[in-house]
């Protein structure tokens, strides 16, 4: 199982996770405790894509997001044999011991590691066509993301959710998490779902107050260990 340790990206301090070591920045966060109750609409990790919670915590979705499984989340999974490469996604991970990897070989060896993450709450992945293997540990099943679904966005969040895919399961704009404690909170901005160093647009680490703008060019952002973020 992973674990995590900090890494340095520019002048801001991120979340490295580490099975023996890591490719990607991540985190696995814990309760990472509530701002209180969401007057608004809210994205939450047991959401399917395309479909977010109204003010009346009623689910919202279309049909096309009801997917089925493509695959279970223990496994080790040869791409293009067992799963083709995509965008897929895991859902209801709600210990932080769910842990995925993206592989470059079969050997096991720590540099076939090519990214890599403990998941609180939702992750999304996209498994490349150069990938050969895919593994996941302790995770609920992943299933297919489909590029053009769609969804009502959210305008706040919970901040232990793990990943929100933007302009789908959130709203761009600028956002507030308060009450976060021992610089636990995690955030990172994302351009894609790959998990590497270069796909980290921003992150931080956060004590007390956090604020963060989401831009509508971002394509996910991550939240862990974080209080509730509401849309200013």
């Amino acid at each position: 199982m992973g674990m995590k340790a900090k890494v340095a990206l520019g002048a801001v301090v991120g979340i490295v996770v580490i099975g023996a070591v890591s490719a990607n920045a991540g985190s696995d966060g814990k309760d990472g405790g509530s701002g209180g109750g969401d007057k608004g609409s809210s994205a939450s990790a047991e959401h399917k894509s395309g479909a977010a919670k109204d003010s009346g915590g009623a689910q919202k979705s279309d049909a096309k997001s009801e997917e089925k499984a493509a695959f279970g989340g223990d496994g080790e999974y040869q791409v293009g044999t067992d799963v083709k490469p995509g965008t897929y996604r895991t859902t209801g991970n709600d210990d932080g011991m769910c842990y995925w990897e993206r592989a470059k070989d079969a050997s096991g060896e720590l540099d076939s590691l090519l990214a890599n993450d403990n998941v609180s709450g939702t992750s999304y992945v996209t498994i490349k066509p150069a990938d050969k293997l895919f593994k996941s540990s302790g995770c609920q099943d992943w299933e297919a993301v489909d590029p053009k679904a769609k969804g009502t966005p959210a305008s706040s969040m919970d901040g232990d959710g793990g990943m929100f895919k933007v302009g789908t399961d959130i709203a761009p704009g600028t956002y507030r998490s308060t009450g976060n404690a021992d610089d636990s909170c995690y955030w990172e901005r994302t351009k894609d779902a790959g998990h590497g160093l270069d796909s980290i647009i921003a992150n931080n680490n956060v004590t007390g107050t956090a604020v963060v703008t989401i831009s509508p060019s971002d394509a996910y952002f991550k939240t862990n260990d974080c209080g509730t973020w509401k849309k200013a």
